[in-house]
């Protein structure tokens, strides 16, 4: 088995190869620090890189030294304060008007907590790790359209960084043996004949024989110094070649309130919770569709700039977003074609008798169709009338549907990992 080990530098000097071991290494701690930027950055920034703080206690390194051993007793010259069993206070702090926590000194040293930046493809990398749809599965295989790059044996051409080392040398290994086996053989015979005459009596005309025969053999090793040790024609080169895989295509439909019982900062939690989930799917999926639902009183499918910015607010009935969710499936969406998924995210508040309508529709229209129904009450209070008629279909589809609560921006983050946890068991 053999290994190739890159020691390329990538920008900057930086060993790429040491970053990922030292990424891997502190996972944890990154895992943490990218959590607590997506809770407090703004919406526009919430996919950028940026800084790590990793704490010094938690990069120190274990270090074997020599110990002292045994019990000491030492007698410090000028000595007239202290005597055996005598204990030293801690110097006070002295100075003042620095911004540092603590009183300054004019004893002790220490380092700072470690500090690194991450880009925006790390970022996101640790954002959405362990991520993905539940229960997708691969549907309407025949119209694959995605390719995968595979492996396919051995090739004469191609580009160096595809050149296969190992197999290189084994060709011209063989190649050397197969042009120089013949007068290797040669060169064997001679130099047996070549001491079968070293054992007569020395005669002339033995040395003269011998001489011919070392000519011949100096001869044929000039012949095989000859053979060169690697030819262009040994070099073997990766073949890679593309090959159709079957695709699982996939909807998400996104439906958000903005109705007036809506307050600023609900919508904006909102808004932060389908940045997250668009992002996710951006991402992690190459062939998914998104589609865009708001609704008040009425409910109209939208694009991306207008779901996310659009300022118009109205009355609430929730129905409305459900039976416009059905019909696109309906039009648009085959269950036997596609993994169908909703995220539906509200305050909870709706029009008297609504909540009842919202159940019917998901539980005969909806539920039977999709692969997972996730939704979202955002409200810093008791639940609302939405949540408890909605707590009656999850005990119905209690692989399927999914509800959580979100009371502050700190939640948005866990709320969104647990609902798109990787879930395998039941898929439709």
């Amino acid at each position: 088995m053999s290994y190739i080990i890159d020691r390329r530098l990538n920008s900057k000097n930086k060993s790429t190869v040491n970053r990922q071991r030292f990424l891997r290494r502190y996972k944890k701690h990154i895992k943490e620090a990218v959590e607590d930027a997506v809770n407090s950055r703004s919406i526009h920034d919430i996919d950028k890189g940026g800084s790590i703080t990793i704490p010094r206690r938690d990069i120190s390194e274990p270090v074997f030294h020599h110990g002292e051993g045994g019990v000491r007793n030492r007698v410090f010259p000028g000595n007239k304060e202290f005597v055996v069993g005598d204990e030293f206070q801690r110097p006070q702090g002295g100075g003042g008007g620095g911004s540092g926590q603590g009183q300054a000194s004019n004893q002790g040293e220490g380092e700072d907590d470690f500090t690194f930046q991450i880009n925006q493809e790390e970022f996101l990398d640790f954002m959405f790790d362990g991520l993905e749809l539940p229960y997708l599965v691969k549907k309407q295989l025949k119209q694959a359209v995605q390719y995968e790059t595979r492996r396919a044996g051995f090739t004469n051409a191609g580009s160096p960084e595809k050149i296969h080392i190992v197999r290189s040398l084994k060709a011209a290994h063989a190649r050397r043996i197969a042009l120089s086996g013949k007068d290797r053989r040669k060169i064997r015979k001679l130099k047996e004949e070549i001491r079968v005459l070293e054992d007569r009596l020395p005669d002339d005309d033995a040395q003269s024989q011998i001489s011919v025969l070392k000519e011949k053999i100096h001869k044929l090793e000039l012949r095989l110094k000859r053979v060169p040790f690697l030819d262009d024609f040994d070099i073997k080169y990766n073949n890679m070649i593309k090959v159709p895989i079957p695709s699982s295509k996939a909807v998400m439909f996104c439906v958000m309130d903005v109705s007036g019982s809506m307050t600023q900062s609900i919508k904006d939690m909102a808004k932060r919770f389908f940045i997250l989930l668009y992002l996710f799917l951006k991402r992690n999926y190459k062939q998914i569709e998104v589609v865009f639902v708001r609704h008040h009183t009425h409910a109209k499918e939208v694009d991306e700039e207008e779901f996310f910015y659009s300022r118009e607010t109205g009355g609430t009935i929730v129905s409305s977003a459900l039976d416009l969710t059905s019909e696109i499936i309906d039009e648009r969406y085959s269950p036997a074609d596609w993994n169908i998924y909703v995220a539906q995210a509200s305050d909870g508040d709706n029009w008297d008798g609504d909540s009842t309508k919202c159940s019917q529709v998901l539980n005969s229209s909806i539920l039977n169709k999709v692969q997972y129904f996730a939704y979202v009450e955002i409200t810093t209070g008791p639940h609302q009338n939405l949540w408890h008629e909605y707590e009656k279909l999850q005990t119905t589809w209690p692989e399927s549907f999914a509800m959580q609560q979100i009371k502050e921006p700190a939640d948005i983050f866990p709320v969104f990992r647990s609902l798109f946890e990787k879930k395998v068991e039941g898929a439709a």
